[in-house]
C-alpha cells in the first residue's frame, strides 16, 4: 500500500461569524468551509470598551481574519453581518491582495480574483481623543526605540506591547524598561489549529503590522488618546519583487499605502479624532541607525533578531543568532556609526566579518537574487550606501570582501544623502516640535 501525502488545497468559502466582547476581552470567530477558528485578545491598558473602541474592533476583525483565511486561501469571503464601510472594504481587499502578496508568491497562488460579499452598514461614532497623548507600539528594536526618543520631548507617551498570552518576549521587556514609560498591553491568543497547522494548510506571512496597528488604535480609543505613533520607515514601501507587473512587498502593512488605508478605515468609523501615523515615515533606516547609535542606554538590551520573537518560548534564541538576514542587516546599518569593537560587544558576533554570510550580504545590497530578502530589512540602495561607508573604514581592512561587494553594488547615493528626509509623512507637527 503506498503512502498518501496530504498537500495544501484551496477551500471554497471563508466566513466572518462575529465578534464577542466581554469586558476587556475580544473573541473573533471565523469559519473556513467546515473548520472554525477563534482568536482571543485581552487588553490590559486601564481603559474601557466604549462604542468608539468597539467600532475600531470591527476594523481589526476584518484584517485579523487573514491569519485564518490563509490556511485555505478560499475563493470566496463572506463578511456575514460584520460592520464595514467602503474604506473598510478597501482596506480588507488591499490586505488580502497586497498584504498576502508574499504568501501568494511562496504558494504559487493568485488572490486578486477572490470575491468578497456580505457585511452590514456600520454606525459612526464621533470620537475626539487627547491630541497631546499618544500610544506607541513597541517592539524592542531600533525603530521603535528611536520613535520613543523622538517623541519624548513633545507628547505624553505610553508604550503599547502585544505579546502571546503564554509568555512575554524578554528582549522587548528589557528595552521597554529602559524607556521608563508606562505600558498598555494586549495579549493575543491565536486559535490552536493555526498555531499547530496541519499538512492541508497553506503557510506564510500575513500583514501582522496592520493587525497590531489596529489593536493599538483600539487601545488608544479605550484610554482616550488621540494618536497611534508607528515606527515604519520610508523603505518599508519598497517592494521585494515584481510579479506579472504587480509589486510584492513583505513589509506592505508597514508601507505608506497601508498607513493611509488604515487611517481612512478608522476615520470612517470615528471621524478625525484619532491620528494613526508613522514617526519615521520620511526617514531611511540609516537615519534611524545614526539616531540609535547615540542612545547608549539601549545598546546592551535591544534585539532585532527574528529568532528571539518566535511564538514558541522554547524555540526563542537567547542572544543574537548572528546568521539571519535581520542580524546581518542591523549590523550593517549600525556599522557606519558605531566602532567595530562596540558592535562586537553588542552582537556577540561579527556578521559582517563572516565569509559564509557574503551571499546574504550581496543580496541585501541588490546582487545575487532578483529580489531583496523577504524580511524587514532596508532597500538595496540604503544597504549599498551603508556598505560603501563601512568598506572605506580602515577598521574593516581585514575583511576584504566588503570592498569587493561594495564595488559590485555601486551605491547610487552617499551616506549623507541617505540621511536626508525621504518622501512624505503623515505625522502631525505637534508630535515632533
Amino acid at each position: 500500500m503506498s503512502d498518501v501525502t496530504t498537500v495544501p488545497f484551496r477551500r471554497d468559502t471563508f466566513e466572518y461569524l462575529g465578534v464577542d466582547i466581554d469586558g476587556d476581552t475580544v473573541r473573533a470567530h471565523y469559519r473556513l468551509d467546515d473548520l472554525t477558528f477563534t482568536e482571543t485578545v485581552t487588553f490590559d491598558d486601564g481603559g474601557t470598551m466604549t462604542d468608539a473602541a468597539r467600532a475600531v474592533v470591527d476594523v481589526w476583525y476584518l484584517v485579523a481574519g487573514l491569519s485564518y483565511y490563509k490556511a485555505g486561501a478560499a475563493r470566496h469571503i463572506n463578511l456575514g453581518t460584520t460592520n464595514v464601510g467602503p474604506a473598510g472594504r478597501e482596506l480588507l481587499r488591499a490586505c488580502l491582495v497586497e498584504g498576502l502578496g508574499e504568501f501568494a508568491v511562496r504558494n504559487n497562488l493568485w488572490l486578486d480574483d477572490v470575491t468578497i460579499e456580505g457585511g452590514a452598514e456600520p454606525n459612526s461614532v464621533d470620537y475626539v481623543g487627547d491630541s497631546t497623548s499618544v500610544l506607541t507600539p513597541f517592539g524592542g528594536g531600533i525603530d521603535s526605540i528611536v520613535t520613543v526618543e523622538e517623541l519624548r520631548p513633545h507628547v505624553d507617551q505610553t508604550l503599547f506591547v502585544v505579546s502571546p498570552a503564554a509568555a512575554r518576549f524578554d528582549p522587548l521587556e528589557a528595552s521597554a524598561a529602559v524607556t521608563t514609560l508606562p505600558i498598555a498591553r494586549a495579549s493575543r491568543t491565536l486559535d490552536s489549529a493555526i498555531r499547530t497547522p496541519g499538512p492541508s494548510f497553506f503557510l506564510g506571512h500575513v500583514p501582522v503590522t496592520a493587525m497590531v496597528t489596529l489593536l493599538a488604535a483600539t487601545s488608544a480609543v479605550r484610554t482616550g488618546r488621540g494618536g497611534v505613533a508607528m515606527s515604519n520607515e520610508h523603505s518599508a514601501s519598497v517592494p521585494n519583487l515584481v510579479r506579472d507587473g504587480e509589486p510584492v512587498n513583505h513589509q506592505w502593512s508597514k508601507s505608506w499605502a497601508a498607513e493611509q488605508l488604515i487611517s481612512a478605515a478608522v476615520a470612517e468609523r470615528l471621524g478625525r479624532g484619532l491620528t494613526v501615523a508613522s514617526v519615521l515615515r520620511d526617514r531611511s533606516e540609516l537615519w534611524v541607525a545614526e539616531r540609535f547609535a547615540g542612545l547608549t542606554d539601549y545598546h546592551s538590551v535591544f534585539r532585532s533578531c527574528n529568532r528571539a520573537f518566535t511564538h514558541d518560548p522554547a524555540a526563542r534564541a537567547a542572544n543574537w543568532c548572528g546568521e539571519c538576514d535581520k542580524c546581518l542587516f542591523i549590523n550593517l546599518v549600525l556599522a557606519p556609526f558605531l566602532p567595530r569593537p562596540r558592535l562586537r560587544e553588542i552582537f556577540g558576533h561579527e556578521p559582517l566579518a563572516k565569509i559564509e554570510l557574503r551571499p546574504q550580504l550581496a543580496t541585501l545590497v541588490g546582487l545575487g537574487l532578483d529580489h531583496k530578502p523577504f524580511d524587514c530589512v532596508g532597500d538595496p540602495d540604503e544597504c549599498a550606501g551603508a556598505l560603501a561607508a563601512v568598506a572605506s573604514d580602515p577598521a574593516y581592512a581585514d575583511v576584504p570582501w566588503l570592498a569587493e561587494v561594495a564595488a559590485q553594488a555601486g551605491a547610487d547615493r552617499t551616506l549623507s544623502e541617505l540621511l536626508e528626509p525621504q518622501g512624505v509623512t503623515g505625522v502631525p507637527q505637534t508630535w515632533i516640535s
